[in-house]
C-alpha cells in the first residue's frame, strides 16, 4: 500500500533537522485540525510548485528533494514569505521542464514546514497539504508558475453508521497489507488505527497507495467521500490480493528451499556412511563407469558421447534430477553389446538335424535357412536376410524362430508388435521426457547380450497407428538391410548396427502390411498341416510334451494310431495344431485323474476310449449332407487362418425375376452372382432351361455362416454351379468342391491361396476338387503326399463346368418344374411390362 521512494524515512531519520519521533512524520490529525485545514482560505493566486511523481493530498505530510532551478527559487521566495505554496502533479514524469499544459489542473495548498539544505546545492523540504484546488489561469512561468486558482471543494456525503463501517472496513485492509509487506514498517500499523479523522484517514491512505502518479491524481479529483473511499477500496484489494500471492510463492520457495537443503544434509550424511562401510561414493561410481568405458570395444562415436556425458555427470549434484537421467543414459550406452557377436555354427548337417529335430515338414523354411548357412560360411561379412513367415495361426511360426537360434548357436529375443500404436515403441522416447527408454529393438539388443542375435517380430501384420504415429513406418528402417546398419534410437541419439541380425516376421495376413514393409520382407508362406503331418507331429512333440506337462511317463499312457487319428478327424478342424494339443492335454488329464484316484497304473486311449475323455464328437462332414438336393455347390475358400470350404445355396419362388443375395457377402461376389445369371440366361437353350424360369421366378442365393463376411471372386465357379442346379434341377456331385473366377466371356480365372484350399478340402473329405488351369503352377509346389489320392483337375472355360460338376439325372424336369399358368402370366406380365417401360424412359432421359 504504502510506497517507499514517497516517504524516505532513513533520511528523515539521519538528517540533523528531521523528526524526532514517528508520529511527527505521520501526524494524528484530530478533528479539530481538520476543521483548520478545512477552513483554511484559498489564496486568490499561487505559486505553482510541479511534482514528478508525488501526488500530495490534504494533511499528509511528505519530504520533497528539490532540485530544479525554476523550484528552488519558488521555494526560496515562498520560504521567506507566507510558506504557502500551490502543489500539482505532473502528466509525464520524465519531463524535466514541464510546461502549463504538463500540468494537472487540480492541486494542493500545501505549507513548508521545514527546510533542509543538502551538500550537493539541492533542497529538501517537508510541506503538508491543507485543501484542494483547482488552477483556474497560468498568469506567469517565470522565474516559475504562478496562477489564479479558486477552492475545489470535496463533500462529506456519508455519516453516522455507514461512516464507521467504512472507516473500519479502510483500516483493517490497510493493516492486513502493511502486515504483509516487507517495505512497510510496522509503525504504520499504528498510526492508521490510531486516526480519528475519516478525511485526513482516506487522504493518509491514498497518497501512501502502490499506484501510478495518474491513479493518485485520479483519486484527488474525486470530489463525494464516498466514491473516493470505493476508489480507494478497489486498490486496497488489489495490493492485498497481490501481497497475498507474493506471500503464497515465497512460503513454497521457503519450503522448497528447506526440502534441499535437507536433502543435500541427509546425502552429506549418506556419503560418510558409505565410506565408512567401505562401499562405493558418487566419485566411486563415476571412476567405475569410465573404467568399463575404457574395457568396452565402443565405436569412437559412441566413446566421445559417453565421456563428454560423464564429464557432466561430475559437475552435476547428485540432488539434481539430470544426475540419475545422465547416469541410466551412460550406463545404457555401457551396456549395449557394441562389436560384439556369437560364434555361428555353420555345420549345415547340424543345422538340419536341429531344424528336423524340432519341426516336422516346413521344408521350404529348412531350405532357406540351410542356403543362408551355406553362404554365410563362404562369405563371412554377409548381411543377414529379413524373412516374414506368414500362415495361419497354430503352424509353428515362433517356435521355429527359436529352432533357427539353436541351429546358428545365436541368442534369441522375441517381442510382439501385436496392438502397438506409438512409434516410440520402436524407436524409443526422447531423453527431455520423464521415465524415458530405448525402443524395444535396442532393449532387446541389450538383453541379447550379442549384436547378431535372431530377432522374432511377431504379429507383424497387427500393428496399429494413430496420433501418436506409425510403427511401420519406423520398421520400415529397421527391417531395410541398406539401411539398418545405421539405425538410430531416439534415446541413445547414435547409429547402432542391426545388419547382422537375422530378422524374422510372422504374420497371419499380408494384407495389413503397408507395401513398402511388405517389399522390404522374403516371405515364406507357412501352409497349414495335412493330417499325416498332424500325425507325425503329435507323436513326435505333442503327445510327449503333455504326457511331462501332465506328470505323466511314457509307461502309464499310450495313444493308438487309430486313436490319434480319431481326435484330429472329429475334435479338430484346424489348419495348426494348438487344438489338437490341447485336446491331446485333456486325455493326459484324465488319465492323470484316473491314476491319482487308484484306478490303474496303466492306460490304452484307442478309437473307443477318445469319446469317454473328450466328449461326443464335435465336427462331422458336411459335404453329403448339403448337397442331396438341387442347388447346393461346394465351394473353396481362403482366410488368415487357413483354408475352408464353405456351401452356396440357391433356391427358386414365384416373382418376377428378381435376385435376392444374403450371407453379408461383399460387392465382388455379389457381382460374381450377377455374372453367374448373365452367362445361364444367355446359354439357357443349350441347357434346357426355359426362359419361364427367369421371367416369373425369383432366385435367392444365400451363404451360411451369416455374421461372417465374405468376399473376393473365387466362388464364382461355385455360385456359378449351384445357380446352374438349381435351374437345370441337377444335383452338385457331394464329393466335389471347386473354387476359381468366371467372366461373361465363360472363362474361368486363377485365384490365390490353391494350397489352404487343397488342404481343406482334403479335410472335409473332398474326393476331387476343381481348380482353374492357370493354377496348376500352384499344385505343382504342392509336395505329393500332401495331395494323396485327392484328384484335382483344371478348368479353363465354363462350358464344360456343369457336365463335371452335376449329376445326369435330374431330379425334376426344368419344363415342368418352371411351369407357370397362364392367369399368372397375364397378371405378372403386365405388371413387369409396366416396370420395364419405365425402366426404359429413365434409360433414354439419362
Amino acid at each position: 500500500m504504502i510506497d517507499k521512494k514517497d516517504i524516505d524515512w532513513e533520511r528523515l531519520e539521519d538528517s540533523e533537522e528531521g523528526f524526532e519521533d514517528f508520529e511527527q512524520a505521520i501526524p494524528l490529525m484530530s478533528e479539530e485540525e481538520e476543521r483548520k485545514l478545512t477552513d483554511f482560505d484559498v489564496p486568490e493566486t499561487l505559486p505553482i510548485l510541479p511534482l514528478k511523481n508525488t501526488v500530495l493530498f490534504p494533511g499528509v505530510v511528505v519530504p520533497i528533494t528539490v532540485g530544479r532551478d525554476k523550484s528552488l527559487e519558488l521555494v526560496k521566495d515562498a520560504y521567506e514569505s507566507d510558506k504557502i505554496i500551490g502543489v500539482v502533479a505532473q502528466k509525464e514524469e520524465e519531463e524535466e521542464n514541464p510546461a502549463a499544459s504538463d500540468l494537472y489542473h487540480v492541486g494542493t495548498v500545501a505549507q513548508i514546514l521545514k527546510l533542509i539544505k543538502m551538500p550537493d546545492g539541492s533542497k529538501s523540504i517537508v510541506i503538508q497539504g491543507k485543501t484542494t484546488f483547482s488552477i483556474s489561469n497560468f498568469i506567469q512561468s517565470e522565474p516559475y508558475f504562478r496562477a489564479e486558482v479558486e477552492e475545489f471543494g470535496q463533500q462529506m456525503d456519508i455519516q453516522g453508521v455507514e461512516l464507521d463501517a467504512s472507516m473500519r472496513s479502510v483500516k483493517e485492509t490497510a493493516s492486513k497489507i502493511v502486515n504483509l509487506s516487507p517495505n512497510i514498517p510496522s509503525e504504520a500499523s499504528i498510526a492508521i488505527n490510531n486516526i480519528s479523522s475519516p478525511t485526513f484517514l482516506l487522504n493518509f491512505i491514498s497518497s501512501n497507495l502502490n499506484v501510478s502518479t495518474g491513479e493518485k491524481q485520479e483519486v484527488l479529483e474525486i470530489k463525494k467521500f464516498s466514491q473516493r473511499m470505493e476508489k480507494v477500496m478497489e486498490f486496497l484489494n488489489k495490493e492485498l490480493q497481490v501481497l497475498n500471492l507474493s506471500e503464497e510463492i515465497r512460503t513454497k520457495v521457503k519450503s522448497d528451499i528447506d526440502e534441499q537443503q535437507r536433502d543435500f544434509y541427509l546425502r552429506q550424511q549418506m556419503k560418510a556412511i558409505q565410506e565408512a562401510l567401505g562401499e562405493d561414493s558418487e566419485q566411486q561410481e563415476i571412476e567405475k563407469l569410465r573404467q568399463q568405458l575404457k574395457e568396452k570395444n565402443l565405436p569412437d562415436e559412441a566413446v566421445e558421447t559417453a565421456e563428454k556425458e560423464l564429464q557432466r555427470l561430475e559437475r552435476t549434484p547428485n540432488s539434481s534430477p539430470n544426475y540419475g537421467i545422465i547416469h541410466s543414459y551412460i550406463e545404457w550406452i555401457l551396456d549395449l553389446p557394441w562389436n560384439e557377436y556369437s560364434d555361428d555354427n555353420l555345420d549345415l548337417k547340424h543345422a538340419r538335424e536341429v531344424l528336423d529335430e524340432d519341426h516336422y515338414g516346413l521344408e521350404k523354411v529348412k531350405k532357406r535357412i540351410i542356403e543362408y548357412l551355406a553362404v554365410l560360411k563362404l562369405k563371412k561379412d554377409m548381411k543377414a536376410p529379413i524373412l516374414c513367415f506368414y500362415g495361419p495361426p497354430g503352424v509353428g511360426k515362433t517356435s521355429l524362430g527359436k529352432s533357427i537360434a539353436r541351429a546358428l548357436n545365436r541368442k534369441f529375443e522375441r517381442f510382439s508388435l501385436g496392438g502397438i500404436h506409438d512409434e516410440a515403441e520402436i524407436r524409443g522416447h526422447r531423453r527431455t521426457y520423464i521415465g524415458a527408454l530405448p525402443g524395444r529393438i535396442i532393449r532387446s539388443m541389450k538383453k541379447a547380450g550379442k549384436s547378431n542375435p535372431v530377432m522374432m517380430l511377431d504379429e507383424i501384420d497387427k500393428v496399429g497407428s494413430d496420433y501418436r504415429g506409425d510403427p511401420t513406418s519406423a520398421l520400415l528402417e529397421v527391417l531395410d538391410p541398406e539401411q539398418n546398419d545405421s539405425f538410430a534410437d531416439n534415446y541413445l541419439e547414435l547409429e547402432y548396427d542391426l545388419s547382422k541380425v537375422l530378422f524374422i516376421a510372422t504374420a497371419n495376413s499380408l494384407e495389413t502390411i503397408p507395401a513398402p514393409l511388405r517389399d522390404r520382407m522374403e516371405i515364406i508362406n507357412i501352409s497349414g498341416y495335412t493330417q499325416e503331418e498332424k500325425s507325425e507331429i503329435a507323436k513326435q512333440h505333442l503327445i510327449p510334451k503333455q504326457i511331462t506337462e501332465n506328470g505323466l511317463t511314457e509307461d502309464q499312457i499310450k495313444i493308438t494310431h487309430q486313436g490319434l487319428q480319431k481326435i484330429i478327424d472329429e475334435y479338430t478342424r484346424e489348419s495348426g495344431v494348438r487344438t489338437l494339443e490341447r485336446q491331446i492335454g485333456s486325455v493326459c488329464r484324465g488319465v492323470a485323474a484316473k491314476i491319482a484316484t487308484g484306478q490303474d497304473k496303466k492306460f490304452k486311449v484307442g478309437v473307443n476310449e477318445v469319446e469317454e475323455y473328450l466328449g461326443k464328437r464335435k465336427y462331422f462332414s458336411e459335404v453329403a449332407e448339403r448337397t442331396t438336393v438341387p442347388g447346393v455347390a461346394t465351394g473353396l475358400a481362403w482366410t488368415p487362418y487357413g483354408g475352408d470350404i464353405l456351401f452356396i445355396e440357391a433356391s427358386v419362388s414365384k416373382g418376377t425375376g428378381k435376385l435376392h443375395i444374403t450371407g453379408q457377402l461383399g460387392d465382388v461376389m455379389k457381382e460374381s452372382a450377377m455374372l453367374a445369371m448373365s452367362y445361364l440366361r444367355a446359354h439357357s437353350e443349350e441347357l434346357g432351361i426355359p426362359e419361364e424360369a427367369f421371367k416369373y421366378w425369383d432366385l435367392h442365393i444365400h451363404v451360411p455362416k451369416g455374421a461372417v463376411p465374405k468376399d473376393g471372386p473365387s466362388a464364382g465357379v461355385s455360385i456359378f454351379s449351384a445357380v446352374a442346379s438349381i435351374f437345370t434341377q441337377r444335383k452338385v456331385k457331394g464329393t466335389l468342391a471347386m473354387t476359381g473366377e468366371i467372366t461373361l466371356r465363360g472363362l474361368v480365372l486363377p485365384v490365390g491361396g490353391i494350397k489352404e484350399k487343397v488342404l481343406a478340402a482334403k479335410r472335409s473329405g473332398i474326393k476331387k476338387v476343381l481348380l482353374p488351369k492357370k493354377n496348376e503352377k500352384d499344385v505343382a509346389e504342392i509336395e505329393e503326399d500332401v495331395i494323396g489320392n485327392l484328384e484335382v483337375q483344371y478348368l479353363e472355360r465354363m462350358d464344360p463346368l456343369l457336365d463335371i460338376v452335376l449329376e445326369d439325372e435330374s431330379v425334376m424336369d426344368p419344363m415342368e418344374r418352371f411351369k407357370v399358368s397362364d392367369e399368372y402370366k397375364s397378371r405378372n406380365g403386365a405388371s413387369q411390362a409396366a416396370k420395364d417401360s419405365t425402366q426404359e424412359t429413365v434409360i433414354m432421359e439419362q
